[in-house]
């Protein structure tokens, strides 16, 4: 089972931006599906972004498209996501995923198919 660590998190200005990253070791790299998904205080896990190991696409999640991009160095085993024109409602704590399977669009907005998670790190948007 892959271990996953956050970081790169912390407090931003409205309209400004981050970059998160997921390091990742242990487990299998070369197949599955790779996530973040979101928490804020009293909610319920949230999809943000994905991709498919074997895979070209990359899906978001309707809140977040056209700002966020979620990309991959494979030779650092590591994956990010850029976030732009930050919005204090994208203020939460952020987990990165993965998942040993290569996941349709449906299931990997859900929390259950991921076996492996991060710590999460705070992001917060504010003046």
């Amino acid at each position: 089972q892959a271990q996953l660590a956050e970081s790169g998190g912390g407090l931003v200005q409205p309209g400004g931006s981050l970059r998160l990253s997921c390091s990742a070791s242990g487990g299998n790299f070369n197949y599955g599906t790779l996530s973040w998904f979101r928490q804020a205080p009293g909610k319920e896990r949230q999809f943000v972004a994905a991709f498919r190991i074997s895979g070209s696409g990359k899906y978001y999640s309707d809140s977040v498209k056209g700002r966020f991009t979620i990309s991959r160095d494979s030779a650092k085993n590591t994956f990010y996501l850029q976030m732009n024109t930050l919005k204090p409602e994208d203020t939460a704590v952020y987990y990165c995923a993965k998942s040993s399977l290569s996941l349709i669009v449906s299931t990997m907005q859900s929390t259950a198919p991921y076996e492996s998670w991060g710590q999460g790190t705070q992001v917060t948007v504010s003046s």
